[in-house]
């Protein structure tokens, strides 16, 4: 050691936030910023990092916090988003069409979008992309199955085959060029108004648990977990992910009065919700399911 260079500290607020900063991320790029899941994760994830670059194709995504730039791009073409990637330690890819609609409507944003990602992301050697999967890709299992990270693809949508790809995509990019991946395959995160929902409940604060320790932790290799909520009717085994520490503590039984007392009759009679992917399984291919599913859209709005 040639030299050393010393920090005055005034207190232990001083040494604190100089640890922070030792540690603290460059870059993270965060895709499909203007989305429901992406507007609660922008903030906590701008606290964790120098630089936060968020994306999407609207034209803006109201007020940005801090060190949070905007940039208008849109993934399916590979010359709007490579740019945007460079210098990034981490990206977030949240962008997508949510919902299931005929293939060659999803073939731009969900299959061809994920590969301008990684192909991006190796190009400018990120160390690891965080992917919002879905339950999707593995709905066509009963819901008597409890699924597990390995458990195979089983998708129940064209949408459930985009995510499938991503993850072979994900798991291949890592094999051959050691970009990190961790893919949530989230179940149903947004407020709790149906009976499926009392077992596959994300809360928005485990959301941002899951997505924090996902980049937090310090290597995850290609890592696959499923972004359920500590509900006590859930069946999903996260154990053979444990290393990412994603310890939720939130519980959809708070809602289980409520929902028992609506009328579940549709939702009862949709031979769907026999399988984990809900309607997404009894719903033609390329025809949404989202009105059966009666999900309530409340993104994050900063003031």
């Amino acid at each position: 050691i040639k030299s050393v260079v010393v920090l005055p500290l005034r207190n232990s607020g001083d040494f604190k936030q100089l640890i922070k900063r030792l540690f603290m991320i460059k870059k993270i790029v965060l895709t499909g910023a203007g989305g429901r899941l992406g507007s609660y994760i922008r903030e906590p994830i701008s606290k964790i990092c120098e630089s936060l670059v968020s994306s999407d194709i609207k034209e803006d995504i109201g007020k940005l916090y801090k060190n949070e730039q905007y940039v208008k791009a849109n993934i399916s073409i590979y010359d709007e988003i490579e740019p945007i990637i460079k210098d990034a330690t981490i990206v977030c890819h949240f962008g997508a069409i949510v919902d299931e609609l005929p293939f060659n409507e999803l073939l731009g944003p969900n299959f061809i979008g994920s590969y301008n990602v990684w192909e991006a992301s190796k190009k400018h050697k990120v160390k690891r992309v965080i992917y919002a999967s879905s339950i999707h890709a593995v709905g066509m299992n009963p819901r008597t199955v409890t699924l597990k990270p390995d458990t195979p693809h089983r998708p129940d949508s064209f949408y459930g085959l985009a995510k499938c790809f991503t993850e072979d995509l994900a798991k291949m990019y890592f094999e051959k060029n050691g970009v990190e991946a961790v893919c949530l395959r989230i179940a149903s995160c947004a407020p709790v108004n149906t009976l499926r929902g009392l077992s596959s409940w994300l809360s928005y604060n485990d959301l941002i648990q899951l997505v924090i320790r996902s980049i937090e932790t310090s290597y995850t290799g290609f890592t696959t977990l499923y972004g359920v909520s500590n509900n006590d009717r859930k069946n999903v085994d996260n154990t053979d992910a444990s290393h990412i520490g994603f310890l939720p503590k939130d519980n959809a039984e708070v809602y289980a009065e409520k929902i028992f007392k609506s009328d579940l009759g549709d939702e009862m009679s949709d031979v769907g919700n026999q399988c984990h992917g809900g309607a997404f399984a009894s719903t033609e291919l390329g025809v949404s399911p989202m009105k059966k599913m009666n999900i309530i859209h409340d993104p994050k709005i900063k003031k």
